[in-house]
């Protein structure tokens, strides 16, 4: 599939609302793709919206779906809707995570607990979805980190919680390949969004935008082209994580 192919594909987006997983919305919606567009609660619905609204203004098809994805019958409920609306599902994308920066002997058993079910769970579940419900020759990619290939601390919960895509990318390319459908994982450098900044102080900002040898955050222009290739002309690509981060980290 060529990106010229995209009109009239279906597009689904977990996290599709805002940051990232907003501009690939508008960037499909462009292109003439049919989209799902997921977001997660209350807090991020007026932005989902605006993004709503924008594809639509693009002259896409697309609803807004929302549901707290930790648990799995939402997962299966977002997959099976689009299915409803669309008659099928070509393109399945997650972007969803949450970050933790905490020292190892102070994180706590509910906190460990929501990492790994955001981080983790989801994913599984979603690229599990996604291999029962996806058409043949569909595309699965899903939105990691490059903490991956980091020696450092205060990250364990959310490394730790987001390595383990990387297996569930690997198996399920072996099993859902004969089926042409391609899996894939893109492990971006620490993203200038609020999603980043939550969790840094001044000092360690300071730090992440000297650490990548092009210097800067990642810019999520900069990691939607490359997502977008993956599901598109890219689709040769698969069992693998792409790190994309300027530099930051490196394997």
């Amino acid at each position: 599939m060529a990106r010229n192919d995209l009109k009239g594909k279906v597009i689904l987006i977990a996290g599709g609302g805002k940051n990232l997983g907003g501009l690939l919305s508008r960037n499909f919606a462009v292109q003439g793709a049919k989209l799902a567009i997921h977001y997660n609660s209350q807090a991020s619905k007026e932005e989902a919206e605006k993004t709503l609204a924008d594809v639509k203004a693009a002259g896409a098809e697309a609803f807004l779906f929302q549901g707290d994805l930790t648990n799995v019958k939402n997962i299966t409920k977002l997959f099976d809707d689009t299915v409803a609306q669309f008659g099928g599902i070509d393109i399945a994308i997650n972007t969803v995570g949450m970050v933790l920066k905490k020292p190892f002997l102070s994180t706590t058993e509910e906190e460990y607990d929501t990492m790994f079910d955001i981080n983790s769970k989801v994913a599984y579940f979603f690229i599990q979805e996604a291999g029962k419900k996806l058409n043949d020759n569909g595309k699965v990619c899903t939105i990691v980190t490059s903490l991956l290939a980091a020696y450092t601390g205060l990250y364990s919960t959310y490394a730790g919680a987001k390595a383990p895509v990387e297996h569930f990318t690997r198996m399920a390319s072996k099993e859902f390949g004969e089926r042409g459908i391609s899996v894939t994982a893109v492990a971006p450098g620490p993203m200038d969004t609020p999603f980043f900044y939550g969790q840094e102080s001044p000092d360690a900002v300071a730090y992440h935008k000297s650490a990548s040898a092009l210097g800067g955050l990642t810019d999520i222009k900069d990691i939607a082209p490359l997502v977008e290739f993956l599901v598109t002309d890219g689709w040769w690509i698969t069992g693998q994580t792409i790190f994309a981060n300027g530099g930051y980290t490196t394997r």
